[in-house]
């Protein structure tokens, strides 16, 4: 499922053509939103808060993971039963406590600088992530979002990568992408992307990104201001 456009010409900083990027854990760290919304859910059940740093590990995994950490005692049913309202609990404080990680922002700054188009491909449904966009002021500069439900696959399935880059135009070996899950790098692979696994997310202990199969591994977001630290393209 490769494009038949002519792929832009590597950016004469060396940057990629194109780079896509996963939401939360990745540019966003929307963890303190997330716990939040948690517990605002305990306490409306006289129950007492959970800690950041035992949710953080699980917001890349999605809402039934995290509802999994508020109410360990509940069965698969009764925590699937709890999703519509985490979610709409969050839709109602979404981005009053989140914020980039250090060095994003000076990240996308130099894509920018460099010619470099990106956009954003997660798994959070479509809505709530159209709902931080604005909040960051990206609207012009993120070519294309696609969200975990716009399609009818989400990653690790390749589907959404190849729709994105067919929405910037773009074959997709040209572009680059950069998640902190192991489905983000899955996803990469499978729609022949190279990939960045950012070490800066959120992942549990027994994850090891060494094994995931990216192209690269970068610690901090600050990294990826320089060029050197892109991996190159499969296609150029």
């Amino acid at each position: 499922m490769r494009s038949s456009r002519t792929p832009p010409p590597v950016s004469e900083l060396g940057f990629p053509p194109a780079v896509l990027f996963d939401l939360d854990g990745t540019l966003l760290d929307s963890a303190p939103d997330m716990l939040a919304t948690a517990n605002a859910m305990l306490a409306e059940r006289g129950r007492g808060p959970i800690t950041l740093g035992a949710l953080r590990p699980v917001v890349s995994k999605g809402s039934r993971a995290m509802i999994s950490v508020a109410f360990p005692e509940l069965g698969q049913v009764e925590r699937d039963a709890l999703v519509p309202e985490f979610l709409e609990r969050y839709e109602g404080l979404i981005g009053q406590h989140a914020a980039l990680f250090d060095g994003i922002a000076g990240m996308l700054d130099a894509l920018d600088a460099a010619g470099c188009a990106w956009g954003i491909v997660t798994n959070k449904p479509e809505y709530l992530a159209r709902l931080i966009v604005p909040q960051l002021g990206w609207e012009q500069r993120c070519k294309v979002l696609i969200g975990g439900d716009t399609l009818a696959q989400r990653k690790p399935h390749p589907l959404p990568l190849l729709a994105a880059a067919e929405r910037m135009g773009i074959v997709p070996g040209t572009c680059v992408y950069v998640g902190d899950d192991e489905r983000d790098i899955v996803a990469a692979n499978a729609a022949g992307m190279a990939s960045v696994a950012a070490l800066w997310g959120y992942r549990l202990d027994a994850d090891d990104p060494m094994a995931w199969g990216a192209d690269t591994l970068v610690d901090l977001p600050e990294h990826l201001q320089h060029a050197k630290a892109w991996p190159l393209p499969r296609t150029l």
